[in-house]
């Protein structure tokens, strides 16, 4: 059994604005293990990002977390002091932003800022924190590093400029490691580069990554499990192979058939329809449900539990319960589907069963 490292457990945040209160977060639950990547997609909006802020301390002011918990190492972070979360940011728990040259100082040379959270947080000396800063940076990829240790942000390319950040968040060796959309501002090529870099240097580090992204095509090849959250919530978690290969939420199918794949045909592409839900009066149900082709009667009345369909694999969605008739999921679900089930004949979801709804989205045991 791997170690848990970050265990999220009932969180629940909302925002107080002109307009009312925004629920933002509702009640989500997952934990993260030693060494894993733990994908959380979903669409612009879902609560991606609000809720790794919230893991960093780092909400903004208008942020209320109304209940919930964040371990780390057994230490519940909501409520941490400033000076506490000086000692935890950027040393345990680290973070790469979506756009590099809003997380540089452009007023500071490149090796300072490496070697920064070394002299901050180890206690280094400037001398040792910049030759560890150099040695990060030929780790990363920065070519001819000593020729730029001195240079500043703005003499760098949007590439290398995101291999600095990456840099700057792994130099003191952090537990976990937060990635908000690190490859979004970058073409496609470069992309491929960084999301490689990071599993090199997860490998090494044997760090634990969150990574947020609303691409599942960089999911695939980065994450060891998913989480799909919707209108504030988790509504799909499980292994990469169970999420993209035997999805059972609609909204987890609608976002793989929009997403292109080689066998894709021109025209077969089809976008979800209809907007999230506005949060400042959520849906009484399942919030998918007005978006949701397959929607039952009970959606717009009742939420729907979490069911279990392996140790790891769980969805919020009532097509699973054994009353819920038969329904025909998108083509391209459906051949998913048939692959993963030649592989894991013991895949059934009409033996999906409820589970607890406040469980901790991990593992059997939690």
């Amino acid at each position: 059994m791997a170690e848990k490292v970050l265990e999220v457990k009932d969180l629940k945040i909302n925002f107080n604005t002109y307009g009312g209160t925004v629920q933002a977060i509702r009640d989500i639950s997952f934990d993260l293990y030693k060494g894993e990547t733990l994908a959380i997609v979903g669409e612009s909006g879902s609560g991606k990002s609000v809720t790794t802020k919230a893991i960093m301390g780092l909400l903004a002011n208008n942020a209320v977390i109304e209940s919930g918990a964040v371990k780390f190492e057994d230490k519940n972070l909501i409520g941490l002091s400033e000076n506490d979360w000086r000692d935890i940011r950027g040393d345990d728990i680290a973070m790469i932003f979506q756009d590099p040259m809003t997380s540089l100082d452009p007023t500071m040379k490149i090796g300072q800022q490496i070697a920064e959270p070394l002299i901050v947080h180890n206690g280094m000396s400037k001398k040792d924190a910049w030759a560890k800063a150099l040695d990060m940076m030929k780790l990363v990829g920065i070519p001819n590093a000593e020729a730029h240790i001195k240079d500043y942000p703005h003499q760098f390319s949007g590439g290398m400029r995101q291999r600095i950040v990456i840099a700057i968040a792994l130099i003191t060796n952090p537990t976990v490691l937060i990635a908000d959309e690190p490859t979004t501002a970058l073409d496609v090529t470069i992309q491929a580069q960084i999301l490689h870099l990071m599993k090199k240097l997860q490998a090494e580090i044997n760090t634990s990554i969150i990574f947020i992204t609303h691409d599942l095509g960089v999911v695939a090849g980065m994450a060891d499990r998913v989480a799909v959250m919707y209108a504030g919530q988790i509504i799909e978690v499980g292994t990469t192979d169970e999420v993209f290969n035997f999805p059972q939420h609609p909204y987890t199918w609608g976002l793989l058939n929009s997403m292109p794949t080689t066998e894709t045909e021109k025209g077969d592409l089809e976008a979800i329809p209809g907007t999230p839900p506005d949060l400042l009066d959520p849906p009484v149900g399942d919030a998918f449900a007005a978006r949701n082709k397959y929607a039952l009667e009970v959606d717009n009345k009742v939420k729907p539990p979490f069911f279990k369909l392996s140790d790891t694999h769980f969805a919020s969605t009532w097509l699973l319960d054994e009353r819920a008739p038969e329904v025909e999921p998108p083509l391209e679900v459906r051949k998913r589907w048939a692959k993963y089930q030649e592989k894991h004949p013991e895949a059934d979801r009409k033996k999906a069963v409820v589970v607890d709804t406040t469980v901790a989205l991990g593992t059997e045991d939690n």
